[in-house]
């Protein structure tokens, strides 16, 4: 692929310019979100305490850098790169790829935003007030201020930057960890890829980072086949070669910084619970499932609902698809936020999982990437982990009603969220025609 592809895709949303609006819509829309803010209890604007705290930590990066050099990994020289969605507002994880004949090696690197962000901080108050970023249809509510994302912890292509990295070795056959160590770096990445661009690379043997993107979707493949195996839920069968790559390594670095606080360390953290459906639940949500027109799940796989699903989405018509996600989510428990892992999570089929890879988006990450580096767990860690699974239900159900609301006033939710929108000028009636 061309530089000049490369530039064209990552400079447009596939060719498609932004849903237009008028003054008086874009007035509407404007009401309609302030009133769910207040409803969900929603903070959009950041205290000027926290923003001047923000812009003051964000000052004189390469410095700052500089400085930490050598206290940390030294991670410049690999080859590094981030993958992402063309419209994505902060680039903070990247990987990297090693295959020898005795293992995998694969490194996740995370933005070091506990660096900037800590107990002592206005910034780390305003996190836990927050609790996530909220993503509308062309409108985010961020959980840190945006200029983090911005500068220091956005892993832009060609700058040093500060990272958490964990790195995992993974036996070659069984792809369980051999080994898990997770340290603060330095790191470089080489180029920011969007899903169309990874997609792109991984069929052209000649273009650049080719090579280690065929290696880390074959690791990142057996991963996701692996997972079903065991009986992982996979809601969606048909997600493409560069999402695969980055759900499933971030999942497997997030598996291993939980194993590590939990059976290597023993200490609490905010891990992610996800409750099982009764199996009453369950015979319903498959039932409703097999009387689906078209659609049949496979003999040998009901003693299992999650495997019978994952079957069942792989062979049923396009046109059910939504019907039988529908169905297995109205069964679902909803996940939450705890300070044990008890009871695992049921969907993902992991004993124990928890957050780390998002810690510009989500308080749970942010807290774990503390107690992963002081392994110091916050005296309110129960709270936290309340305050985060409620604001996360708020957040849903805010972008549930900003959505219908779209609707209601005749505009594509989808289309708003992936191209944006525009205000124009409404025609000047009284302009002079020649």
């Amino acid at each position: 692929m061309s530089d000049s592809q490369d530039q064209a895709e990552a400079g447009t949303a596939e060719g498609q310019g932004p849903v237009t609006i008028d003054r008086e819509l874009a007035r509407h829309l404007d009401n309609k979100r302030q009133e769910l803010f207040e409803k969900f209890d929603i903070r959009d604007e950041f205290p000027p305490e926290v923003i001047e705290e923000a812009e003051e930590r964000t000052a004189n990066v390469q410095a700052e850098i500089e400085s930490e050099i050598d206290d940390r990994i030294d991670l410049r020289d690999r080859t590094t790169w981030t993958t992402d969605p063309i419209d994505a507002q902060d680039f903070d994880d990247a990987i990297s790829i090693e295959r020898t004949d005795e293992e995998y090696v694969l490194w996740v690197h995370i933005a070091d935003v506990t660096h900037y962000v800590h107990p002592d901080s206005a910034m780390w108050t305003e996190a836990i007030e927050r609790s996530n970023t909220v993503y509308l249809p062309a409108y985010t509510i961020h959980m840190l201020p945006p200029v983090l994302a911005e500068t220091v912890c956005s892993l832009v292509p060609n700058e040093d930057r500060l990272a958490h990295t964990v790195e995992m070795h993974l036996d070659p056959e069984t792809l369980t960890y051999e080994s898990i160590d997770i340290y603060k770096s330095v790191i470089t990445s080489d180029e920011r890829l969007t899903y169309t661009q990874c997609e792109r690379r991984l069929d052209d043997p000649d273009a650049p980072l080719h090579e280690e993107c065929a290696l880390v979707y074959e690791l990142a493949e057996r991963m996701h086949e692996q997972r079903k195996a065991d009986g992982s839920l996979v809601l969606n069968p048909s997600r493409d070669r560069a999402h695969t790559i980055i759900e499933e390594c971030m999942l497997k670095a997030n598996k291993a910084v939980t194993h590590e606080l939990m059976w290597d360390r023993g200490v609490e953290a905010m891990y992610r619970v996800h409750p099982q459906p009764a199996p009453e639940e369950w015979d319903e949500a498959l039932q409703e499932i097999q009387e689906l027109n078209g659609v049949s799940i496979p003999a040998g796989s009901w003693d299992d609902p999650r495997k019978a699903v994952n079957a069942t989405l792989e062979q049923a018509p396009d046109r059910q698809l939504n019907k039988i996600q529908r169905a297995v989510m109205r069964v679902m428990p909803r996940a939450k936020y705890m300070n044990d892992p008890f009871g695992g999570h049921h969907a993902l089929n992991f004993e124990i999982y928890g957050h780390f890879t998002s810690p510009i988006r989500r308080l749970s990450d942010l807290i774990n990437h503390w107690i992963v580096y002081t392994n110091d767990v916050p005296v309110d860690l129960i709270q936290l982990c309340d305050r985060a699974s409620d604001k996360q239900t708020d957040a849903e159900h805010c972008e549930r009603e900003y959505k219908q609301f779209l609707e209601e006033v005749g505009l594509d939710p989808y289309a708003v969220n992936n191209r944006g929108l525009e205000v124009i000028e409404d025609e000047d009636t009284d302009a002079e025609t020649p």
